[in-house]
């Protein structure tokens, strides 16, 4: 009998002890020590591709802390880098159930329900992962993809200009949202197209469009043909010209600026192309009157006190055109011209420090823009290969 009761007493002794040395600091830190080393280890293996032995450091942590979230998450990540969506989502859910808000696990799981075309339950996650306090930097830009496989594209836009507001430089989120104004765009030139072939508006935007891909001449018989249509309609003269001063033809397109000027006397973007026609030409006096006009009502273009800076160049008024040169270097200080000219005039005033600065200055700005025009051709180059791909 005293043997019997002595073992029941000595369990519960090694069941206390048990519990005692479980709920330890020295414990629970040495567990925690021993979690972060396998989750570090894990790491390494998923960055090596080494995803099964990766799963077992994972289920090594588990072994150790079965709850711990991070590991959790972790291991869905995985989970769901190998596709297996099911898997992740459960891992994933029970994380959410003791931690409804646990960082960028809502986020996560929105991923694996967009990978099994679960559009619903997607939206709701990345929705519940933007509510939380620091949501996964790329959560609106999945949102917005999910938004978009709905058919629900006005959402869609609106969740790519925030992203952009938040990150300018996404460039994923960028190229999205150019895919969804051009695929919105063209799907309403084709309505456009089958209500009337032949309207004016679709005649209109055709000209648009090839005058920012550059097409002027297809441009310019868009636009004729468009006011054949409606020969009252105002501003298409003045895109005529414009078409036509992008080819370098002056002579039209100061006829069609003219005809423009008829419909807006005062229009100052009309008034700048008749002044740069007038100074290319050399008819000075003439340019100074356009140029004032459009002065009048649009003071601080920097194109406008370039064209002055040129106008009293020619009418051999160096301190005037030193004046509006460095004013047009003021408003658009990435703009080399303006320097350029200075050094002329400051060589012609035999003043060679002026000179050699605005030269220098020249030079600097030039490369640079010469730099940002390469950049600027890679990156449409890139951008060419993702959307043919």
């Amino acid at each position: 009998m005293t043997n019997g009761s002595k073992a029941p007493r000595c369990l519960k002794l090694s069941c206390f002890l048990s519990l005692l040395l479980a709920f330890s600091p020295g414990f629970q830190l040495s567990a925690q020590n021993s979690v972060d080393t396998l989750l570090q280890q894990a790491r390494v293996y998923e960055r090596q591709e080494k995803f099964a032995a990766a799963e077992r450091e994972y289920q090594k942590a588990l072994e150790v802390s079965p709850d711990n979230p991070e590991t959790l998450k972790r291991l869905g990540v995985l989970y769901q880098t190998e596709l297996k969506f099911q898997d992740s989502i459960r891992l994933f859910r029970k994380v959410l159930v003791a931690q409804p808000q646990f960082a960028e696990v809502n986020f996560y799981l929105g991923v694996s329900y967009f990978g099994l075309n679960d559009l619903g339950s997607a939206v709701e996650s990345f929705h519940k992962e933007l509510a939380t306090s620091h949501p996964h930097p790329k959560c609106r830009y999945y949102l917005a993809l999910a938004l978009q496989s709905q058919g629900r594209m006005d959402d869609a836009i609106a969740q790519l200009n925030k992203q952009v507001a938040e990150n300018p430089k996404d460039a994923d989120a960028l190229y999205q949202l150019a895919r969804m104004h051009k695929n919105a765009s063209l799907r309403a030139i084709q309505m456009l197209h089958d209500l009337d072939a032949d309207s004016f508006q679709l005649h209109a935007l055709m000209g648009e469009i090839y005058t920012d891909q550059e097409r002027y001449p297809d441009a310019i018989t868009k636009y004729r043909a468009a006011l054949a249509r409606r020969p009252e309609a105002t501003g298409i003269h003045y895109l005529i010209g414009v078409a036509y001063w992008a080819q370098n033809h002056l002579t039209e397109a100061e006829n069609e600026f003219l005809l423009a000027l008829k419909e807006d006397p005062n229009n100052a973007m009309t008034n700048l192309y008749l002044g740069d026609i007038a100074v290319k030409q050399r008819k000075f006096p003439e340019a100074l009157i356009y140029l004032r006009t459009a002065g009048a009502e649009r003071p601080r273009m920097a194109q406008l006190h370039l064209l002055l800076g040129k106008c009293y160049h020619g009418l051999k008024e160096p301190e005037k055109a030193e004046a509006e040169l460095i004013k047009a270097g003021e408003e658009d200080p990435t703009d080399p011209q303006p320097h350029y000219i200075l050094a002329q005039i400051y060589r012609e005033m035999n003043d060679s420090e002026s000179s050699a600065r605005e030269l220098a200055i020249f030079k600097k700005l030039s490369d640079a823009a010469k730099a940002k025009k390469l950049q600027q051709a890679e990156e449409a180059f890139t951008e060419s290969q993702k959307e043919n791909h």
